[in-house]
């Protein structure tokens, strides 16, 4: 399947700041694609890029293909991370205003703004203004313009900002629908946590390169240590140039230990060293989180 989005070697410059430099990557129909890097790496640049705000200084986007046109605008929906909305307006207007500007009629978004309203729990604020709506409730307002069009490519800034867990849980969950009918999300964030969750892809952007993608899978079992969390009963002791104990804690007749193997061995053997000199309870690879690993590459891109 062709890919909804493919970045070719864009670079973007402002004066004396190289923001993109030669930024490539293809995000998949249908996927949930994590948008990652720190502060100033060069994301919001390339959102602005993909939505038509700015334009790249070199290389090209392609939408389906073909490179990005005014048109495609239509086909995007885009959340920004500073939210933006008319304070004296009514909830119910405002939604019907930024619909019609996306090329919906008015019946039509009159509609889908009702079953939004519905299924987020704001039917009752749609005759208010939005001044007289929390920060939370201003923010499924939000959600819901940018929704409303239903955009092939969703793009979300930090989509969680300002929920609180129960909200945040019903906007990933309705997120994760709007994958599983066919949208393509991509998500930038610096919750890791919900990195890890949601997404099926990532990439990363550190001072104005890619330094990493692929799939979540994939990039967590690149960064695999082929180490293993074990506890048991008995007294560990372990004198094999096969393993190396990283850590370990005895009280009493128990045992915590994590043992890293070398290239070479398989975790087959680590068990059955174990299991012949103590009683095991408890055996498992210690994988690294999304956020070790981005923790792990800043890093050494800070220090390379």
């Amino acid at each position: 399947m062709q890919p909804i989005l493919q970045i070719q070697g864009v670079s973007k410059r402002y004066e004396a700041h190289q923001a993109l430099n030669q930024v490539s990557f293809e995000v998949p129909q249908g996927s949930i694609f994590g948008l990652l890097g720190p502060n100033g790496a060069g994301k919001t640049s390339l959102i602005r890029i993909i939505t038509q705000i700015t334009a790249p200084d070199e290389g090209q986007v392609l939408f389906e293909g073909q490179p990005l046109q005014p048109r495609h605008v239509q086909q995007i929906g885009y959340l920004p991370e500073e939210r933006g909305l008319y304070k004296k307006m009514k909830v119910g207007e405002q939604l019907v205003y930024l619909a019609r500007l996306r090329g919906l009629e008015k019946a039509d978004a009159t509609q889908r703004i009702k079953t939004w309203a519905e299924r987020l729990d704001l039917k009752t604020w749609l005759n208010k203004n939005v001044e007289d709506l929390s920060k939370g409730m201003q923010q499924k307002v939000q959600f819901i313009a940018t929704v409303l069009h239903e955009p092939k490519l969703l793009i979300l800034d930090e989509p969680f900002s300002g929920f609180d867990p129960v909200n945040a849980n019903i906007i990933r969950d309705e997120i994760l629908k709007l994958r599983d009918q066919g949208c393509t999300v991509i998500f930038s964030t610096h919750r890791m946590e919900s990195v890890e969750q949601m997404c099926d892809y990532i990439v990363m952007i550190n001072r104005s390169h890619k330094v990493m993608e692929g799939s979540v899978r994939e990039v967590k079992s690149r960064y695999r240590s082929h180490t293993y969390h074990v506890e048991g009963t008995g007294k560990l002791l372990i004198m094999s140039p096969d393993f190396k104990v990283l850590t370990q804690s005895q009280h009493g007749n128990e045992f915590k230990a994590e043992v890293q193997l070398e290239p070479q061995v398989g975790p087959n053997q680590l068990l059955r060293y174990l299991t012949e000199r103590v009683e095991v309870h408890g055996f498992q690879e210690k994988v690294p989180s999304i956020h070790d690993i981005f923790i792990q590459t800043v890093t050494q891109e800070a220090h390379g």
